[in-house]
């Protein structure tokens, strides 16, 4: 018998397990893959938004502005990358300009500082490969980028050193009430649980319709992107979007924390809830509106394309569900952008309304912090060399692309990677210009000396992805 299950391992869910092992709880999370940050959180925009597109009232802006706040003091706490980089919202109409004056004011109201709207020429200074058809900007200088699988390994590992058990590979397929609490009906037996705290994005609304009166529909939003090369990182200062519209944010381009340039994404809406594919249509969309932003941008360098699914409530007020929706039953619905910005506030408010609920006193002993794995790449001569002498395995450079090294990639999967997307997620082992094409024999050979798992067993992203089918000259049955 669990006090609390966290059904959804992305973004909000380990953000409420961190903040929720701060109590004397039993706490347990759910998650149907191999890994954290399988779904919506390891595929979007990587930005902490300033919160001034919101309704003003909402949840959205609340939590946005909140997790924001949140987001610059927590990325030194728990060691990962956080710039804060500002944005840019493109004008490219004179008649347009009230619609910047109204989103400052909407994000005065939101409580976000230091919002200004720019004419041609400061517009100019700000960001120098700014289209020229832009005639003004709305300036928002609070807006950040962060590295989003960092930011979600770093809350479950924190979560994990203070108590929180996590089981993978474990879909939960039922809750029903037994006894004043729960039966989990999942794809590895039951569990038992006082409470249960959904955040299992595209499909929080079937976990929602199965204990509360009011019934859900979420629509899959899927946004596709582009990923350019470093050498283009330098392209854009800034994140740079256009005036807004009732499909969201739309396309922007923005500099990355790791030093590439990101276009995207579009917005389709779909009834399934694992379609994940790019189109040629979709990314020719996003080349040409991203172009309209900034014109010229290298399109060649793409290095890799993608898409990611947003949790779209149908028919709803575009707006966030956050809380306790049933007695014992919490959740965290409708979250897409600004999701995971919010993730903080909201994973600090859920903990709190649980372990109310529990009635669960506060640790004395809790871990605050968390140190991020070494990277050599960024260290100084005399640090590396420090670490070297430490571990000669930093030494080894295994993904020439990013620089990463043979200690890196073994102690990701000493902290939980088990396949190559987990390293790739932890350590950026493969994510790179050749996208894994040199170094992926030789993490996989890390993969097999560390967990023991036969090669052909390993996977890319878990489940049958796998990536051997044999030996060479081996007979195959």
């Amino acid at each position: 018998m669990y006090d609390a299950v966290i059904i959804g391992g992305g973004a909000v869910g380990c953000a409420v397990a961190r903040w929720l092992s701060r109590y004397r709880l039993r706490i347990c999370l759910l998650e149907r893959g191999e890994d954290v940050c399988m779904g919506t959180s390891k595929a979007n925009s990587a930005i902490c938004h300033a919160g001034f597109d919101a309704p003003v009232g909402s949840a959205k802006a609340r939590f946005n502005v909140e997790g924001s706040r949140m987001m610059e003091a927590l990325s030194r706490q728990l060691d990962f990358p956080y710039r804060r980089c500002g944005a840019l919202v493109l004008c490219f109409n004179e008649t347009d300009i009230p619609r910047l004056g109204e989103l400052k004011a909407r994000g005065e109201c939101n409580g976000v500082e230091g919002l200004t709207v720019l004419d041609r020429d400061a517009l100019r200074r700000q960001e120098p490969r700014v289209s020229p058809e832009a005639v003004a900007a709305l300036y928002a200088p609070t807006s950040a980028i962060i590295c989003p699988f960092g930011m979600t390994i770093a809350l479950a590992e924190n979560a994990a050193a203070n108590g929180c058990e996590f089981r993978f590979d474990t879909e939960v397929q039922r809750i029903r009430r037994q006894d004043g609490g729960f039966l989990l009906e999942t794809s590895r037996g039951p569990l038992e649980s006082r409470t249960v705290i959904c955040a299992a994005g595209v499909h929080g609304d079937t976990f929602h319709n199965q204990l509360c009166e009011g019934q859900l529909h979420i629509v899959p939003r899927r946004g596709e992107y582009c990923l350019l090369d470093r050498r283009d990182g330098g392209l854009a200062r800034h994140t740079i979007f256009q005036l807004p519209s009732a499909m969201g944010k739309g396309v922007l381009v923005t500099p990355t924390v790791h030093g590439n340039l990101l276009v995207g994404p579009t917005a389709e809406d779909q009834e399934d809830k694992g379609c994940t594919a790019t189109t040629a249509a979709g990314l020719r969309r996003v080349a040409e509106t991203a172009s309209r932003s900034v014109p010229d941008l290298p399109m060649r360098d793409v290095i890799t394309s993608f898409a990611g699914l947003r949790a779209h409530l149908d028919g709803a007020d575009d707006d966030f569900i956050v809380g306790e929706s049933a007695d014992g039953f919490f959740e965290a619905v409708g979250i897409e952008s600004p999701g995971l910005s919010s993730a903080p506030a909201i994973g600090r408010y859920l903990a709190g309304l649980a372990a109310e609920k529990l009635g669960a006193a506060e640790k004395d002993d809790f871990i605050a912090e968390r140190r991020d794995i070494p990277r050599p790449r960024e260290m100084d001569f005399a640090a590396r060399q420090a670490l070297i002498e430490r571990d000669p395995a930093y030494a080894t450079v295994v993904c020439r692309c990013e620089e990463i090294t043979e200690g890196e990639i073994r102690e990701a999967i000493r902290r939980g990677a088990r396949s190559l997307d987990g390293v790739k997620r932890r350590v950026r082992a493969g994510m790179g210009r050749c996208q894994g094409g040199f170094c992926t024999p030789r993490v996989l050979e890390l993969l097999h000396e560390e967990l023991g798992t036969p090669m052909t067993e390993l996977t890319k992203c878990g489940g049958e992805s796998r990536l051997l089918a044999g030996r060479t000259k081996e007979v195959l049955s």
